[in-house]
């Protein structure tokens, strides 16, 4: 694999496991595994029968789960301490053959970019289920399953263009996720407030 496919599939994976972590995990396997792509080595181990059985499994419920008001959100806060090291993981597994210095920072990167696509979904998911009705939600959470194959597809497909869409999204991401801290910490305020009025 060159060097500009494996820049957009380290960056696509670490990218798409903020979103989807199992789901991610079992398309590229799977695709490894029927011969449709072609995985770096360090990545093999995705093609394996267990890996491929847990993470389908996984990802089918993560997909209900992203779909249930206030459970996704849950579900999103106890995902933080596995899409991270995850991202960083497939990250590192990309360049495994590419030397220590190169491995490392590639596995830095990979955890700041699941890192920043993880807090933009759970952050977001968090202030849409202040409101009562479960259609934002569920927008929400197609738009996030689109995003992701669309993503996944370039990656492989068209890794040029994947890198330039993906660079625009960091940038998106320097924007957007002070918002959403700001929208957090009101949201605190707020839950804290009603919490004293009541009592």
């Amino acid at each position: 694999m060159d060097m500009l496919q494996n820049l957009a599939l380290a960056g696509g994976l670490s990218w798409a496991s903020g979103l989807r972590l199992y789901a991610t995990v079992f398309i590229a396997g799977l695709l490894g595994r029927l011969g449709y792509v072609h995985l770096p080595e360090g990545l093999s181990l995705l093609t394996d029968t267990w890996v491929l059985v847990t993470s389908g499994v996984l990802a089918l419920g993560e997909f209900v789960a992203d779909k249930v008001p206030a459970f996704d959100s849950v579900w999103d806060a106890i995902h933080t301490f596995v899409r991270v090291p995850a991202g960083a993981l497939l990250a590192w597994g990309v360049f495994r053959d590419s030397g220590a210095g190169a491995q490392f920072a590639a596995a830095l990167l990979g955890g700041a970019m699941a890192s920043g696509t993880h807090l933009a979904k759970t952050g977001g998911r968090a202030l849409i289920n202040t409101s009562p009705e479960p259609f934002s939600n569920w927008g929400a959470s197609a738009g996030e399953d689109i995003s992701w194959l669309g993503g996944m597809y370039l990656m492989w497909a068209h890794p040029a263009v994947f890198l330039v869409l993906l660079g625009i999204f960091v940038l998106f991401l320097l924007w957007l996720v002070p918002k959403i801290v700001r929208g957090l910490r009101a949201l605190a305020r707020r839950l804290r407030g009603e919490r004293v009025s009541r009592a």
